[in-house]
């Protein structure tokens, strides 16, 4: 299933936990049996509406990654220029991407499946301008977290065991720690919560195969799933997570990155003891004021 491995430790050889050659499988079978678009058209919509909060016209722009065309459609008024760049499926992850030739650089619903993220982003920051801006949506947070249970629950008491089938997921503080790392100026991180209500889990993963978003972890179990733990699975999901009329809930955290390349014209925080009035002063002052009655 769809998922962003958590990785704040340094690693100089970042384990490879997706097999992005069978995403890329995987995603052009969807694209040719009908996608499930509703979460990439989601962030197309609400990447369009950030940017028009940025009062710029960008000249030069990427859009990394997208698993469609609804992000590129939906900036065409504000990005003159936007070319698709897709992520290699090697162990690289190269961008091929020019120096400093990019006013933004924007990505929806791609970088939970990268397995250097902070390698990517890196690239990105290379690539843009100064006071260029990277835009990006990604599943992580609580995404998926029902299934998840279900399934664990279901492998435990049936299988001995649990295997890999959603991958940990990147959290708000995850996101903002990678962006600094990675060079960006002013980061900003926020979560989009959406809630999907299906008739059972079987349809909740007939979408997920839509999305192309099935299980590539590279440490997946290689035989078939066994008929008995899919049903059990349902079942558990249907027990725990039902609504009152029926239908059950799947989580699906949209998370936002936003940074700029950095420039001199930026707002740079204040240098430690440059502030001109001390903390200690401004309490004394409040404990002073007066209220008086009307």
């Amino acid at each position: 299933m769809i998922g962003v491995p958590s990785r704040m430790a340094p690693n100089p050889s970042p384990p490879v936990l997706f097999d992005r050659a069978l995403l890329r499988v995987r995603q052009g079978r969807a694209a040719r049996t009908g996608p499930a678009t509703f979460l990439l058209d989601r962030v197309a919509e609400d990447m369009a509406e950030r940017l028009r909060a940025v009062l710029r016209i960008f000249q030069h722009g990427a859009d990394v990654g997208t698993p469609g065309d609804q992000v590129c459609g939906a900036l065409a008024a504000q990005v003159a220029e936007l070319s698709r760049v897709d992520l290699s499926t090697d162990e690289s992850e190269a961008l091929g991407l020019t120096p400093q030739s990019l006013d933004i650089a924007v990505s929806g619903l791609a970088f939970q499946f990268v397995n250097d993220l902070p390698g990517v982003l890196a690239q990105v920051r290379r690539a843009l301008k100064p006071d260029g801006l990277l835009l990006a949506a990604t599943i992580g947070g609580e995404t998926l977290t029902e299934l998840r249970q279900a399934f664990a629950a279901a492998e435990s008491e049936l299988e001995g065991g649990v295997s890999p089938r959603v991958a940990p997921f990147a959290d708000l503080r995850d996101a903002g720690a990678l962006l600094q790392r990675a060079g960006f100026a002013l980061p900003v991180t926020d979560v989009d919560r959406v809630v999907v209500r299906y008739g059972d889990a079987l349809a909740l993963m007939h979408d997920l195969r839509r999305m192309g978003a099935a299980n590539i972890m590279t440490e997946r179990r290689r035989t078939p799933l066994r008929r008995a733990t899919l049903l059990r699975m349902a079942q558990i999901y249907h027990e725990r997570f039902t609504d009152p009329d029926g239908r059950i809930r799947a989580t699906f955290d949209i998370v936002w990155l936003s940074g700029w390349a950095p420039h001199e014209s930026q707002q740079k925080p204040l240098q430690p003891g440059s502030a001109k009035a001390s903390l200690e002063e401004a309490v004394k002052g409040r404990g002073k004021t007066e209220c008086k009655p009307e």
